[in-house]
């Protein structure tokens, strides 16, 4: 059986969205667009306010201001609140809340109409689009973690809503299923063309999941871009350090060049005195000599990991090879890459903050 397409996917935009619990903080005018049929990952540390804009989107946490919109309906907003069951949207929760008294095919049915004359017919296409044709009859408890998120995705998508949100759906999954049930899950979604958000706090995944890729800090959005885009060319240094290992050195800049440790580095834009400059670990290069030592070695088998002590700074290379460098050797580095991105503040200890 082919994949039906969902054909009631909407745009969800997100505009100046706040929230405060006791008097504190916690979404601070939030801005964020999920396109039609795109998926759009929101990233960010713990605490940040991720999953209360994901309730807040859902309905299930009321804003103190600002608008939430799903296909140019006003589900929040002034003296508007749908409430969460009329908002034709689907979630997946980090424990996947199935109900442990029904079986596999209740549990999917559970969202569609009772006296839909294909009821029977939605839970098995749907089942079956997750892989999991004949487990109607098996109850949760005797599934793996694997089959039961399975089941809670379907059991979201079995009404087609117009939009799906998913708080980090595969944290309970050990490494390696993880992986391949994070590929199934949007490979289906790709292919349903179902607008989705995802909450998580793993930079691999967000990349691996996302269209686009919205880094979240302090109940703000900092940086929504594609995930290519997002390593390229992060709005701050903040956002370079946490979406990738990032080398930030400081550095006079002189128009199109910056004078860095490594030498001489151009630039991707004209700057002018004090900057950070963004250096990434796989595009700095070592060969023997003597303007730094080898700290450390890492081998993961499909690449390596160095740490290298400059002139009291720390600066991390990336080689897609075996080891050709022990600790202790003394190295030369060069720098390989495009043209840098230079940060008009010198507080590299922003990434720490």
């Amino acid at each position: 059986m082919g994949i039906v397409k969902t054909s009631s996917s909407r745009q969800l935009v997100v505009r100046g969205v706040t929230k405060r619990f006791d008097g504190a903080s916690v979404l601070r005018g939030v801005d964020l667009t999920v396109d039609k049929g795109s998926s759009v990952t929101l990233l960010g540390p713990s605490g940040c306010g991720k999953t209360t804009l994901l309730r807040a989107v859902a309905g299930l946490e009321r804003i103190d201001a600002g608008t939430i919109s799903l296909g140019g309906r006003t589900l929040t907003g002034g003296d508007t609140f749908v409430a969460p069951e009329r908002r034709r949207i689907g979630m997946v929760f980090q424990d996947w809340a199935l109900f442990p008294h029904l079986d596999v095919a209740a549990n999917v049915a559970y969202g569609l109409a009772k006296d839909s004359d294909n009821r029977l017919a939605m839970v098995d296409e749907t089942l079956e689009m997750v892989g999991l044709s004949g487990f109607g009859r098996r109850m949760p408890s005797t599934l793996s973690g694997g089959e039961q998120q399975r089941v809670a995705i379907a059991r979201a998508i079995a009404p087609r809503p117009d939009a799906l949100l998913l708080d980090e759906p595969f944290s309970n999954l050990d490494a390696g299923l993880r992986a391949v049930v994070r590929s199934d899950t949007r490979a289906l979604l790709r292919e349903l063309e179902m607008t989705t958000l995802f909450v998580t706090h793993d930079q691999g995944e967000a990349f691996v999941l996302g269209d686009e890729v919205a880094v979240m800090k302090d109940g703000v959005i900092r940086q929504q871009a594609a995930p290519d885009r997002l390593y390229s060319a992060p709005t701050d240094p903040w956002v370079a350090a946490f979406v990738g290992e990032a080398n930030l050195l400081l550095a006079d800049a002189d128009g199109q060049t910056a004078t860095t440790i490594l030498g001489s580095i151009p630039l991707a834009s004209q700057a002018f005195g004090r900057h950070t400059v963004l250096l990434r670990p796989e595009q700095i290069y070592l060969a023997p000599g003597s303007s730094g030592e080898v700290k450390s070695v890492e081998f993961y088998g499909h690449d390596c990991s160095y740490r290298v002590d400059v002139g009291g700074t720390e600066i991390i290379v990336r080689s897609i090879a075996a080891p050709t460098f022990a600790r202790g050797d003394h190295v030369a580095l060069s720098y390989q890459g495009p043209d840098a991105i230079a940060y008009p503040s010198p507080e590299v200890d922003e990434k720490t903050s």
